[in-house]
């Protein structure tokens, strides 16, 4: 086995995952027993020193068995704990006190299992936190490192050696996928199973990985992640040099919170991962099939310099359906230049379509067929290649990879390739395999493969922005929020505008008054036509029980306000009401959401989309995590569906989008500024081609600690 040098990693897991030598407390010669089955898999794997810790035994499987930890000939690199669980404490404390700093503790019976786990669980992270053992679990099936042969786990097979690093927070997963690896020829540098992530966490091995010459790409299987900020720094900062392919399970709504508003129920956990997912520049795979397409492509082939894909193909029905799926996957079918079309046009049957898809008829050998795949691929307007083929008789598949291997070579462009066919081509799969290129039978699957490859071709492209540093008056609302508290009061509408004046967002003009008379009074000063909302905590929604009044002339304010009171005071005997605000009528403009709400793992969560109809029925929203900067602003703009509309359609000009971006910098920079708020929406927020203007606000506090 060739030696790998602890150098090769960071100095704080290299001991994990290239030890030099292993212990295995629990090990076992009964068969059945995962103490027998993990132990059986380190000697038959691992060219190091092995040792087993069982008081039973003085020898295992040929290697030696001291009765426990403390009895070790040598301070091993990494010990691997097979025992009851009311027994691992005490054995991470001896090998603390033994000097032996990386664990994996197989064992089950901590937090999964309930409170006394999770105590056990706390117990076993401080001793590993006192003696700086690098713990990995509990409750996990363990690690392969393919780089110096080590399976320290207690599945039925090993992983072929190869350049994906995988991490999984589920270890029935992980077995499936290192059985169903070797039927597809595909290798890994590192298995990772987490278990409970008492000390180690996915954020830990992405940094080692990043550092790892062998690993090209990171593919993970996660259920969630506990410290989102971490992550999302982690990931960002590692995945412009290593591609990070994740697929999340788990898409219902998080954890206990209020959803007062279109922001709080349109936001599930799966939103948040989204968005971080997004900002830290991981492809996020959709199922399982993607993930190992992604990182399979990712670790073998260049990256494409944009998203224009290429079609060759000697059946129509194949080309029609791989160009359909390069609409749907929001790549580009490319548009061949003129050398290009004349050329494929010379060398073509007359019967050929020489355009995008380039279909060679099923009477094609392999002279044509790779004279149309060099033509397209060598096409500067062509950035990536789909090749299908459908069985015919004078064609064979062998041919077709070896022409697809030379060409892919030749010119250093991503090829996919989709050869409907079953025992036909296993001959092909063979040398495709070999130049890294996947093969699939659905054209569609093909298509799918790229556009993981043109995605990370922008997140490399990608200028990671830090949040601008604006002007507010932050005391401006610790001295409002202090008055709500003091009063109880834990939702606000509004009456908390002023909390948006105070960072910098443009409002309405207008002000909240006691009385029908001081109404007429303001109203007098803010034109012809007037805006009165009712302001009460117990109402919620306002204008659904006739508590807002629109355009209403300046001399019938006060009779309107006295109408708009008594109205209230008899469908609604018990609410409070706190007042009246009066605010200018402002002309019609394009409406918009900014919302937050504060998701348990990743902190404010800022949603935007377009008003009325486009959130309340069409759900037309995007997501972003707090702290935003202007680019992340911009890009959760874009990324709603009636972006256009904003942009300007149909002789309609373009709103002033630097204004808008601020406003989300800006409230942003209030959710982060304070915790307390769990949900915030200023709905709407009235676009204009010069200026924006927010019109109305609610938010939830929280109360605990007040």
């Amino acid at each position: 086995m060739e030696e790998v040098a602890s150098t090769t990693m960071s100095g704080d897991l290299s001991g994990l995952l290239f030890p030099k030598s292993v212990a295995v407390a629990g090990a076992s010669g009964s068969p059945g027993k995962i103490g027998q089955v993990l132990f059986d898999n380190v000697v038959s794997s691992f060219d190091g020193p092995v040792y087993a810790v069982n008081p039973g035994h003085t020898e295992l499987l040929g290697r030696p068995c001291v009765p426990s930890i403390a009895d070790l000939p040598e301070a091993v690199d990494l010990a691997v704990l097979v025992i009851p669980a009311p027994t691992v404490e005490e054995a991470l404390e001896a090998c603390g006190q033994r000097g032996i700093h990386n664990a994996i503790v197989i064992s089950a019976g901590f937090k999964e299992m309930g409170a006394e786990g999770a105590a056990r669980e706390r117990a076993l992270a401080a001793v590993a936190d006192r003696h700086g053992i690098n713990m990995l679990g509990p409750n996990c099936l363990g690690l392969i490192s393919t780089q110096v042969g080590l399976n320290a786990t207690f599945a039925p097979r090993g992983a072929r050696p190869g350049e994906i690093a995988f991490i999984s927070q589920s270890g029935a997963f992980c077995t499936a996928v290192l059985d169903w690896a070797w039927k597809a020829h595909v290798g890994f540098s590192h298995f990772i199973s987490l278990g409970n992530k008492a000390v180690l966490s996915e954020e830990d091995f992405l940094e080692a990985f990043a550092v790892d010459p062998r690993t090209r790409v990171i593919a993970a299987y996660l259920e969630g992640v506990e410290h989102g900020e971490r992550f999302i720094r982690t990931a960002r900062s590692v995945s412009r040099e290593t591609p990070i392919v994740v697929i999340k399970s788990g898409r219902a709504e998080a954890g206990a919170r209020a959803v007062s508003s279109h922001t709080g129920t349109l936001a599930g956990s799966d939103s948040a991962y989204e968005a971080a997912f997004r900002q830290s520049g991981v492809l996020r795979a959709q199922n399982v099939e993607e993930l190992f397409d992604f990182a399979y492509l990712l670790a073998r082939q260049p990256l494409p310099r944009g998203r224009r894909v290429g079609i060759v193909t000697n059946a129509g029905g194949p080309g029609v359906m791989a160009t359909d799926a390069v609409e749907f996957e929001e790549l580009e079918v490319a548009r061949f230049t003129e050398p290009t079309a004349r050329a494929l046009a010379e060398r073509m049957p007359p019967a050929a379509n020489i355009y995008n898809p380039v279909d060679i008829l099923g009477d094609a050998r392999a002279d044509r067929y790779r004279d149309a795949v060099r033509l397209v691929m060598s096409d500067a307007n062509v950035d990536m290649v789909v090749a299908l083929s459908a069985p015919i008789s004078i064609l064979t598949y062998p041919e077709l990879a070896k022409i697809l291997a030379e060409e892919s070579a030749q010119h250093r462009k991503p090829v996919t390739c989709s050869f409907m066919v079953g025992e036909l081509g296993e001959e092909a799969e063979d040398i495709l395999r070999e130049a890294g290129i996947p093969s699939s039978f659905d054209p569609a699957r093909a298509v799918r493969a790229l556009r993981g490859m043109a995605r990370y071709a922008e997140i490399c492209e990608t200028e990671w922005q830090s949040p601008r540093d604006l002007e507010v008056n932050r005391m401006a609302v610790s001295e409002l929020l202090g008055k709500a508290l003091a009063r109880d009061r834990l939702r606000l509408g509004v009456e908390a505008m002023p909390m948006l004046e105070a960072y910098g967002i443009p409002t309405a003009r207008g002000g909240m008054v006691r009385t029908p008379d001081e109404a007429g009074t303001l109203a007098a000063t803010l034109g012809d036509e007037v805006v009165l909302k009712v302001v009460s905590e117990h109402l919620t929604h306002k204008t659904d029980v006739g508590g807002v009044r629109m355009g209403v002339r300046a001399r019938d304010v006060e009779q309107t306000a006295w109408d708009m009171h008594r109205m209230i005071r008899a469908r609604f005997p018990d609410a409070a009401l706190d007042g009246i605000l009066v605010q200018e009528h402002l002309p019609p403009g394009r409406e918009v959401i900014v919302g937050m709400v504060r998701d348990p793992t990743f902190g404010p969560l800022i949603m935007f989309g377009l008003g009325g109809v486009h959130v309340e029925v069409m759900g037309d929203v995007a997501f972003a995590v707090a702290p935003l900067s202007q680019a992340d602003a911009e890009d959760l703009v874009r990324r709603v569906r009636g972006y256009p509309i904003l942009r300007g359609v149909r002789g309609q000009g373009s709103i002033d989008l630097g204004a808008l971006t601020e406003v989300i910098e800006r409230i942003s920079r209030l959710a982060m500024d304070f915790p307390q708020l769990l949900e915030l929406e200023a709905n709407p927020v009235i676009c204009y081609p010069d200026r924006v203007v927010a019109v109305d606000l609610r938010l939830t506090v929280d109360g605990e600690g007040r």
